[in-house]
């Protein structure tokens, strides 16, 4: 046998797939602020959390997404359910004797000669059709309405990943489900969520609206848009040309500087609404007015799908360059209808919490990561049962401690609480633990003082309150 292959096989390296990563506890720390001050300001406005599963079916997403779009056509992933598929191949013969644990497999060319039925499920690109199906499903109709529900947690999508844009990418979001279609609704969620942006303290927020009327003025606004989009067409990049024919609003989301000048003169669709939407986007804007919101109009926020109407927007930042959406939404009427559902009002948002996370850190706006309160350095035999009990009862009492597992000597233990951004050292050793006096060392400044096992307690308790 030769030397290479008397050697042990090295073991396989894994590393996250492409389009994905890990959150490490440095970063965490600023995810986890972000969420609970979503938690408490979503709650102060009476939504509700509701915690959603990462698949559903794929029709569902086909229906209230679009069948025609890039997520569902392109973006999706979209998988058989496994034990289906695997059953499938076995009746087959393209696999035999499946491995349950492989990740690939080789597939013979074999054409079927039967037909068989398996569930086509796809991990969630986003939230708004699965709240809309638990809504229906749990027939949320009969309580108080409207209902209002947040959301939070990741998506998925198959796209180029590029800063701030990932395949498994993360939402914040919210949706109003029943209730009237009154402007003041769609004024207070926008304020809902300009409102967390503030106590987030991002820094360049813009507020950008527009109305795309309903099923009585926009498909004539779409047919006059298909035919200027027609007369222009050879300024236009393939994409926007197939769009043409398929979904024209679509041409004005074009983010292509070749194309800008030209989308630039086309028909606003805020000019041939409807007297009724008119009214309905003037009485929107009075709303945001009264809120004291500021807005700007722009004529290029459109959504593509029918039940899509009136109210439509989008929130950006600074420290994203072009791309610097953070937030978008808009009134989606006739979704819940096309989903089995009953005639039902609805308006909803998403954040990408990935690229506000990325605006935040840009700005330098993110809090710093809190390191250990208290740090124990204790030393000898009889200590270390102290030391166990005074982490017990620190901890108890709200306090991030540090207990190491074996005894250390001081200038090493000292070392390792400044590593680990302590706040404080509590120094156990016989003495202390003799005398029930415990030294506290002020990492900050060297001071030390010592203290009773209560009085400790109480001066931590006394200088938390102090720095909050």
């Amino acid at each position: 046998m030769s030397e290479g292959a008397a050697k042990k096989e090295r073991p396989r390296s894994f590393q996250a797939i492409r389009g994905v990563r890990d959150l490490l506890p440095d970063q965490t720390s600023l995810w986890n602020f972000v969420e609970r001050i979503a938690h408490e300001t979503f709650a102060t406005f009476g939504f509700g959390e509701i915690r959603l599963p990462l698949f559903e079916r794929t029709d569902l997403f086909a229906r209230s997404i679009g069948e025609d779009t890039d997520v569902v056509s392109k973006e999706m992933y979209t998988f058989l359910d496994p034990p289906a598929w695997l059953e499938i191949l076995e009746k087959l013969g393209t696999v035999k004797d499946v491995d349950r644990t492989a990740t690939t497999f080789t597939i013979k060319n074999h054409l079927p000669n039967e037909n068989f039925i398996a569930e086509v499920l796809s991990l969630r690109p986003e939230a708004t059709a699965s709240a809309c199906r638990a809504y229906i499903e749990h027939n949320m109709q009969q309580l108080p309405q409207p209902v209002k529900l947040y959301y939070m947690g990741p998506m998925f999508r198959r796209e180029r990943p590029q800063k701030g844009r990932y395949r498994q990418f993360y939402q914040i979001g919210a949706e109003v489900l029943g209730g009237s279609d009154a402007p003041a609704i769609d004024a207070e969620v926008i304020e809902m969520v300009m409102t967390f942006f503030d106590r987030l303290g991002l820094e360049g927020v813009q507020l950008h609206i527009n109305s795309i009327g309903d099923k009585n003025c926009r498909p004539k606004y779409v047919e006059l848009l298909r035919e200027e989009l027609q007369k222009v067409k050879d300024k236009l990049g393939p994409d926007s040309r197939r769009r043409i024919d398929t979904n024209p609003l679509r041409v004005l989301d074009s983010k292509l500087e070749s194309e800008q000048e030209t989308i630039e003169k086309l028909p606003r669709i805020t000019q041939h609404l409807c007297d009724s939407c008119r009214d309905n986007y003037d009485e929107v804007k009075r709303q945001l007015a009264i809120r004291g919101i500021n807005y700007s109009q722009n004529f290029r926020l459109v959504r593509g799908l029918d039940y899509y109407m009136r109210t439509t927007f989008e929130i950006t930042a600074k420290g994203l360059g072009s791309q610097n959406a953070v937030c978008g939404g808009g009134r989606y009427d006739g979704l819940l209808e096309l989903l089995g559902g009953p005639p039902t009002k609805g308006i909803g948002f998403a954040i990408g919490e990935d690229r506000l996370i990325l605006s935040l850190q840009e700005s330098g706006k993110a809090p710093a990561q809190q390191g250990r309160d208290v740090y124990i350095a204790w030393m000898g035999e009889r200590a270390q049962a102290t030391a166990i009990r005074a982490a017990k009862d620190l901890r108890k009492a709200g306090f991030s401690v540090e207990l190491p597992p074996v005894e250390q000597k001081f200038g090493k233990a000292l070392g390792q609480a400044d590593k680990l951004g302590a706040k404080y050292a509590l120094i156990l050793g016989d003495n202390e633990v003799s005398e029930g006096l415990w030294t506290l060392k002020m990492l900050a400044d060297g001071s030390q003082a010592k203290f009773t096992e209560p009085d400790l307690l109480e001066h931590l308790r006394k200088q938390k309150a102090l720095s909050s």
